[in-house]
């Protein structure tokens, strides 16, 4: 999938597609990715120099790739499309504190302690064997997009990007999660604990493990029967509480509860302890599955010197 934040971001692309002559192109290629451009100038009755030109500008915005193969008359150029998928982020961001912000990859987790069923997987394979906690440890968990726990616990540490002057008012943590069942559940309950330094934030109950329907930008190769996608939800940590998408406020406690400051180290943990009234696991989505492409996304709203920003 090829995903932008903003109208602006995705301005070139919008500019490729802008023409009836390029959507065309497209729709061709994506009935038939072995298209040639003598194959795209005979459909569209254009000559192989205007071919050349939009399929050019189709290429500059990302939208396909070229390869060359071997024909009947020497070599030929294929038009293939890159992505399934477009997604574009129509409502601006509005945010105007002053915050840093981090996202952190879902393989790149500093401590663990899992039960199975688990798994991990990068968009190019799964790593080593299902329910099998060895390979949370290989190197190639940094490259993951999705991992997945019975129970247990798995740890991140968060930059600490204040500096001294700046006091913490609040914090965003956003993620895309769900339950973990064996194959998927859309009904399996799971209660997901949330700490920071040791100090608990409170839980909240993921409604089910999703399969019914292939997560948006799951690689093509991702089995069926596999985790499919999670919700995104967002953690706001600030003066009143503990927040769940500012919304249902799950722990009294508030940020100045957890005593960070610029010296501060910041871990985050996801836990599913094994004697909580619904131990239904726990799957992070990260970049490349799921429906949101994004990383662990951290926000750290700061005042400076005393004074709101």
């Amino acid at each position: 999938m090829l995903y932008f934040q903003s109208i602006k971001e995705a301005e070139e692309v919008l500019k490729a597609l802008s023409t009836p002559v390029r959507i065309k192109i497209m729709e061709l290629i994506y009935k038939n990715d072995r298209l040639s451009m003598n194959d795209l100038a005979e459909a569209l009755n254009l000559t192989n120099s205007a071919i050349s030109m939009h399929v050019s500008k189709l290429e500059k915005a990302g939208l396909v790739k070229i390869y060359t193969s071997s024909g009947k008359r020497g070599t030929m150029k294929i038009i293939r499309p890159k992505h399934d998928r477009l997604m574009i982020d129509l409502a601006p961001n509005m945010e105007t504190r002053k915050f840093y912000q981090d996202d952190i990859k879902i393989g790149h987790f500093s401590s663990h302690k899992i039960y199975p069923t688990c798994g991990i997987a990068t968009t190019e394979h799964i790593i080593g064997e299902l329910d099998d906690i060895r390979y949370f440890s290989f190197p190639e968990r940094f490259d993951a997009g999705i991992l997945w726990f019975g129970s247990g616990y798995i740890e991140y540490n968060f930059p600490n990007r204040l500096k001294a002057g700046q006091t913490l008012t609040e914090l965003q943590i956003s993620f895309e999660i769900s339950s973990e069942c064996p194959e998927f559940n859309e009904d399996y309950p799971s209660d997901i604990y949330f700490y920071i330094n040791g100090k608990s934030l409170g839980y909240w109950v993921s409604p089910g493990d999703f399969g019914a329907r292939k997560g948006y930008l799951n690689p093509s190769w991702w089995p069926e029967r596999l985790n499919q996608y999670g919700l995104l939800k967002t953690l706001i940590i600030n003066s009143e509480g503990t927040f769940i998408d500012g919304g249902s406020k799950i722990s009294d406690t508030t940020i100045s509860d957890l005593e960070i400051d610029y010296s501060s180290t910041i871990t985050f943990r996801f836990e599913v302890p094994k004697d909580t009234v619904n131990c239904g696991g726990c799957t992070l989505f990260g970049e490349g599955f799921g429906d949101h492409n994004q990383a662990i996304r951290v926000k750290m709203f700061y005042m400076e010197y005393g004074k709101e920003n």
